[in-house]
């Protein structure tokens, strides 16, 4: 299998995350520290394939300064990208992290819009060139005016030609995408309650609704579920992954790199029970980080032994 990995990021962002001692609505709020950082679910999933030193390239649509600024900082890494130029400016996503209460507040723009001409370009090279990837990551949101189907089309150009796609996003882009029979997705509990138009009221619930996502073509199904942990679902059973205790300072960037570790656990043909307990530990490190940073893999193993794994089928 070759290593390499593409993920795309239709509407990026910088991050400019703010700390401030106690936030109080409808006043004045100083803010201590500030920091800008490459945004996104595709880019903050290939920043820590970086550090799990996997060969991840980033590819979405840019705009503007911002968008320049979001390539320089990509550059920055040495993660390498692929944007192609769209008319406006790529977002800005400000997170507000009260440093005393541990909660964080996230302002995000809409983005650019999309025009039919710039997602077909967009299209097109993709195809052309996504056969050199093992592996496709779809995350976040769309931009205004990308249909909702997009991420089934890119997802049904990378299986033609042999290639593994994770799906992570939310709403109709999420349900389209499903369509396509993704290999993996990675809702929260919030975005799977949501497509199937229910409140879950216990595990059995939750593992009845993965299933079912698994009888439409899907091999893999992990549910973040915040503090809760996550269960992880395939043909090999379901697995429940309780985390080790934190001091969450941002989580920013926890369920991505839970998304980054189940694409290393692919590639490097991990059991699902494995692949649980490092998409878990990945989630739980990069949360007791400052902003928009997260976990390398050298945390995660030494990490994992301390997340409990249950058997749940």
């Amino acid at each position: 299998m070759k290593s390499k990995v593409i993920t795309v990021t239709m509407n990026p962002a910088l991050d400019k995350t703010v700390l401030v001692d106690q936030f109080v609505y409808g006043q004045l709020n100083r803010i201590k520290e500030s920091r800008i950082d490459a945004g996104g679910k595709g880019i903050n999933v290939a920043k820590v394939l970086k550090h799990f030193e996997v060969e991840a390239e980033a590819w979405g649509l840019s705009a503007g300064y911002p968008g320049k600024m979001l390539k320089n900082k990509l550059d920055a890494l040495g993660i390498s990208s692929v944007f192609i130029e769209a008319d406006g400016e790529t977002r800005t996503n400000t997170k507000v992290v009260d440093s005393s209460s541990k909660v964080t507040t996230e302002l995000n723009e809409p983005g650019f819009h999309a025009n039919e001409q710039l997602l077909a370009k967009f299209l097109n090279q993709f195809e052309q060139q996504v056969s050199t990837a093992s592996v496709v990551v779809l995350g976040g949101s769309l931009p205004p005016g990308a249909p909702a189907d997009y991420y089934y089309k890119l997802a049904s150009k990378a299986k033609e030609q042999g290639v593994l796609v994770v799906l992570d996003a939310d709403g109709e882009a999420f349900a389209e995408g499903l369509k396509a029979a993704p290999y993996a997705v990675k809702p929260n509990i919030h975005e799977l309650e949501t497509y199937f138009g229910s409140v879950f009221k216990n595990t059995e619930e939750v593992l009845a609704a993965a299933r079912q996502l698994l009888s439409m073509g899907i091999r893999v199904v992990q549910i973040s579920m915040g503090g809760d942990g996550s269960i992880l679902v395939g043909e090999e059973g379901a697995f429940q992954a309780t985390p080790f205790p934190i001091e969450p300072i941002s989580t920013v960037g926890a369920g991505d790199s839970m998304v980054a570790a189940m694409v290393y656990g692919l590639l490097q043909q991990l059991g699902l029970e494995e692949m649980a307990r490092i998409c878990s530990a990945a989630g739980t490190v990069t949360a007791s980080k400052p902003g928009t940073e997260v976990c390398t893999l050298q945390e995660v193993l030494q990490n994992k032994h301390l997340v409990s794994i249950t058997r749940l089928g």
